[in-house]
Order: structure tokens, then sequence, then C-alpha cells
């Protein structure tokens, strides 16, 4: 399946006060150019959970944005999504393959090079690599160096994404290394207006690619 790893946008429905507002913030975000959603429920059950992705992909399938279940496989088929995303501490990604088949997306968080080698190795189609910078979310999170995310994206073939407490204004840092896109939280379902947030955070992305792939064409033309 493809995909489009741009801006990825990882839900947070504890900063929304009721449904309606948290399925208005995902759509929002959805018009403001995210590229792939990944929904993240970490304290509800499984009929909840299903109930909560049917609504989502609802809005993803009319935007065309391939939707991501975190951790639940056995959700993501249920909802139909595009497929999973699993931690270090959640189903392998061996076994995520094995349940999902391989035309289903699998993505994998990396914090190492090693990590990342083995995901790929195992089957994942991806790679999140952070948290860049400290988080406001409630996952428990472990920073992770940009010499790292950069030493990672150069080990595997597969695409590698910049997730952690990224925003428009602190991107710069990633100027240089080759990510396919980055993962928000709080930028876009914390956004005064997710939808202005979500344009500029893509923009910003984009503009990154782009100076990357000056640089490496400078770097091809003088030898390096």
């Amino acid at each position: 399946m493809k995909f489009d790893l741009t801006l990825y946008l990882v839900t947070d429905s504890t900063c929304c006060r009721t449904e309606e507002t948290f399925l208005r913030m995902v759509e929002e975000g959805l018009k403001g150019g995210v590229t792939l959603v990944q929904l993240r429920e970490k304290n509800i059950g499984g009929w909840e959970y299903l109930e909560k992705a049917l609504k989502v992909k609802e809005l993803t399938d009319r935007y065309q944005v391939p939707l991501i279940i975190d951790d639940r496989a056995d959700v993501a088929l249920a909802c139909g999504a595009a497929g999973v995303h699993v931690g270090a501490e959640d189903l392998p990604v061996k076994e995520a393959r094995r349940i999902l088949g391989p035309e289903r997306i699998v993505g994998a968080t990396a914090k190492t090079v090693e990590a990342a080698r083995k995901a790929y190795e195992d089957g994942a189609d991806y790679l999140g690599v952070g948290a860049i910078y400290p988080t406001t979310t409630k996952v428990k999170t472990v920073l992770t160096g940009v010499s790292t995310l950069d030493a990672i994206c150069r080990s595997v073939p597969i695409p590698a994404i910049a997730i952690g407490g990224l925003n428009r204004e602190n991107m710069e840092i990633l100027k240089g290394i080759g990510i396919a896109g980055i993962a928000v939280v709080s930028a876009i379902m914390k956004a005064e207006d997710p939808r202005a947030a979500a344009e500029g955070l893509k923009d910003g992305v984009l503009a990154l690619r782009a100076e990357g792939l000056r640089t490496e064409e400078e770097k091809r033309c003088n030898g390096s």
C-alpha cells in the first residue's frame, strides 16, 4: 500500500472535552494537509477503541488518507484500517506483520540503529524515531538525539519520521537529515486553529526536504 509520511498526525483524545471536538480537530488537520493519521488510545477497551476507530476512519476515508491504529492489530483489522504502529513494548513487528499480512502497513518505533535494523528485517514499512524534544503527551518517552535519527535514516532502506515535541518553530533542528516527514500530536491536537497549524507544519517539512535534496546534490557535484 502506498502512503505519504510527510505530515503524520498522532491523535490524543485526552486534550478534547468531547468526542465531537476530537473528531473536529482530526478533520481540521486533514483539511490542512495531514497525510497519515494514527489513532492512539492507551486507556480504553477494545470495543470502545473499535467504535472510535470506525468514526475516525470515516474521516480519513473522506480525505483519502490512510488510518493507522496504535498497537492493536485486532482493532486495525476489525475497522479496516490501513495498518498498525507498534512500539518497543507493544506487539512485536514480526507478529504484527504475520497478523496483518503483506498488504497492510506496519510501522515501528526505533530509538537506536540496532532497533531500526531489526524492525526493518522483521517487516516494518516505516520507522518513527524520537522523542526529539520533550512532549506534553501522557505517553512515556525517551529523548533521541538528532545524530541518532540521522544514523537511523542512513542505516535502513525504509523511510523514517521524526516525532516528539516538534512544531513549526523548532523543526529546523532536522535540517539536512533524510527524514520522510514528521509526526506530531500537540502541534495539531492542541492548536487553536488545527487546519492552519497543519498547513504550516506541512510547508515546513516540504521546505526541509527540498533543502536536503539541494544539499545532497551539491555534495555529489563537489565529489563528496
